[in-house]
């Protein structure tokens, strides 16, 4: 599903050079749980947004569904991010004058939908998510683990092939962190998206199915945990 070969990401901080990536090469499975950890600085975070079209490498190839997502214009990135891609943040980017159900809904909206679908399908994720009863409440009116559940039903809400989640628990305390977790996996389990979530945290590694491990910009190990 997700192929990526020999991907380097160099950032210019005036007349520094800084190797983010240094030639990574990962492949992941449709319906892996893959847990992308590592020390802070090696990596983690840029592989993600490069592998979510979210920003561009330096150098290597990217191909998702067989098809090289680099090649794309950036009109066509936006359209395949919309239709294929979930994004999960740790600030939970939810939009603050807007309602849980319209944050939810926005996904859905820019793909085209009518608004009978996609109040329909925002209220179906709400529920899925636990909160059917919240959707008229604004963010400052949710808990941390409420406003991170929010921004998982928006990311769901375009039913999407693979879901990335950037420190999704980073924000929450253990128990909205668990709840999370064990949303993504039911998720994962019975839905079949593919996930792939940046973690810091070893307890985490119980959830994945894989773990890629950077170090330094680059695949220090990969662990399977499952299967």
């Amino acid at each position: 599903m997700i192929a990526a070969n020999d991907v380097r990401k160099v950032y210019k901080m005036g007349l520094v050079e800084v190797h983010a990536l240094k030639g990574v090469s990962v492949e992941i499975e449709k319906g892996e749980f893959i847990g992308i950890m590592g020390s802070s600085g090696s990596g983690k975070s840029t592989l993600l947004h490069m592998l979510g079209l979210l920003d561009r490498p330096t150098g290597g190839h990217i191909e998702i569904d067989g098809r090289k997502v680099l090649e794309m214009s950036d009109e066509e990135k936006g359209r395949f991010r919309l239709v294929k891609f979930g994004f999960i943040f740790q600030d939970y980017a939810l939009v603050p004058e807007l309602t849980a159900l319209e944050n939810v809904i926005l996904p859905a909206m820019a793909k085209g939908g009518t608004k009978e679908e996609c109040v329909s399908g925002g209220q179906s994720y709400l529920e899925k998510v636990g909160l059917g009863e919240r959707g008229a409440h604004l963010p400052s009116e949710l808990s941390g683990g409420e406003q991170q559940r929010v921004a998982i039903a928006r990311a769901l809400v375009n039913n999407p092939s693979i879901l990335f989640a950037d420190e999704p628990c980073a924000n929450l305390d253990s128990n909205n962190s668990r709840a999370v977790l064990d949303l993504f996996s039911e998720i994962n389990k019975t839905m079949e998206q593919t996930i792939v979530m940046v973690s810091h945290e070893d307890w985490h590694r119980e959830y994945f199915d894989r773990i890629i491990r950077l170090k330094d910009g680059l695949v220090a190990e990969e662990i399977r945990l499952k299967g």
